[in-house]
Formats: structure tokens, C-alpha cells, sequence
């Protein structure tokens, strides 16, 4: 999987980690936290500017988020019905209205850790008639935050994580989850000092 993304690096260079995160609601076949950890150890590697590299891999996802709440904004009940119903989503989207219930709009910056569910939410948002500027703080804060951690375990490890990863979705599912508990904690800890004047 490395392999294919070093090609199109090759043919297509930075924008290639635009349009992979920026398809990534369509099925692209490379799981995103291997091509942003991919994109780390590029950048890292020197063949291709990292801030320039990064700022594609960030670019890609917030258009991929953006287009998730615009079409549940547009297309509302019936595209979530149309979810619901498709077996491939059933279960994701049953982790995505957990994740709703249980936290409200910051769900968001949970769900970016979460594959698939990540694509979700925001059509949950959109659909729900949430406000965009609301969408945007804590869509885009999780985003800012997953990407420049994947990016940074991509700097750090390189080939042996993005292999990992890349052997099964569940040891993704894991580590993803994982991270996005103790970045959830330690943000609401900020939040409610910040409400309590602390």
C-alpha cells in the first residue's frame, strides 16, 4: 500500500494527498491514517516540502468534511435513511448517533479519530440544521489535531506503522480510538476550566 502512494507521489506530487483525503467519503482504497502517517515520512524524507505535504493531507480533509455537511444540509433525512439502510454503513452510522447522543456537537472533534465515522458526522451535522460556524470550530479543530498527529507518528516511525496499520482495519480502529479518548479528555478538562475561570 506504501508502494502505491509512493507512485502517485511520484506522477502527481503534493496533490495526490489532496485528493486522496478529499475523496476519501467515496471509497478511495487507502485507508487515510496510511496515507497521512505515508505523508509524514515523506515529508520527513525530504523529497517533497513537509509543510507543503501537510498542508494538502489538512486541505483534503476539510474539503472532504466541509462536502460531508453541505450534503447533509441539502439532502438532510433521506440521504441519512439511504445510510442507515446500506449494510457497508449500518454499523458506522450507529457509532456515529452514539457519539451524537452522548457529546452533542463535540462529537466531531471524536468522530475525526474514528474511519468512516469521521465522514458520517458531518452529514449528521448538516442534516440536523447545526449552524456552519459551529460545524466548523469543532469539525476543523479535530481535523487540525488527528492530521498533525497521524502526520507526526508518520515522521517518527514511518514504513513500520504505516505497515502496521495497513495489515487490518481493526488494529487502526484501535490505536485511533485510543488517541481520540485522551485528546477528548484532556479537551473538555480545558473546557471546563476555562468555564469555571480556573
Amino acid at each position: 500500500m506504501n508502494d502505491t502512494i509512493l507512485q502517485l507521489v511520484d506522477q502527481y506530487g503534493y496533490f495526490i494527498f489532496f485528493l486522496a483525503l478529499a475523496l476519501g467519503p467515496f471509497g478511495i482504497p487507502v485507508p487515510n491514517e496510511v496515507t497521512v502517517m505515508t505523508a509524514g515520512m515523506i515529508g520527513d524524507s525530504g523529497l517533497l516540502n513537509p509543510w507543503l505535504v501537510y498542508s494538502s493531507t489538512l486541505s483534503g480533509l476539510l474539503v472532504a468534511l466541509t462536502a460531508g455537511y453541505g450534503l447533509g444540509k441539502y439532502f438532510g433525512p433521506p440521504l441519512l435513511r439511504r445510510l442507515r439502510r446500506n449494510e457497508r454503513f449500518s454499523g458506522y452510522y450507529s457509532t456515529a448517533e452514539s457519539l451524537l447522543d452522548k457529546y452533542g456537537s463535540a462529537a466531531l472533534c471524536v468522530s475525526t479519530f474514528i474511519p468512516i465515522v469521521r465522514y458520517l458526522l458531518p452529514v449528521f451535522m448538516g442534516a440536523a440544521g447545526k449552524p456552519y460556524k459551529k460545524f466548523a470550530v469543532y469539525a476543523y479543530s479535530g481535523a487540525l489535531v488527528w492530521t498533525l498527529l497521524v502526520f507526526g507518528l508518520g515522521v517518527l516511525w514511518g514504513e513500520s506503522l504505516t505497515a502496521l496499520l495497513a495489515r487490518t482495519e481493526i488494529k487502526t480502529a484501535l490505536i485511533v480510538a485510543i488517541l481520540a479518548s485522551g485528546v477528548f479528555v484532556i479537551w473538555k478538562k480545558g473546557i471546563r476550566k476555562s468555564q469555571s475561570g480556573v
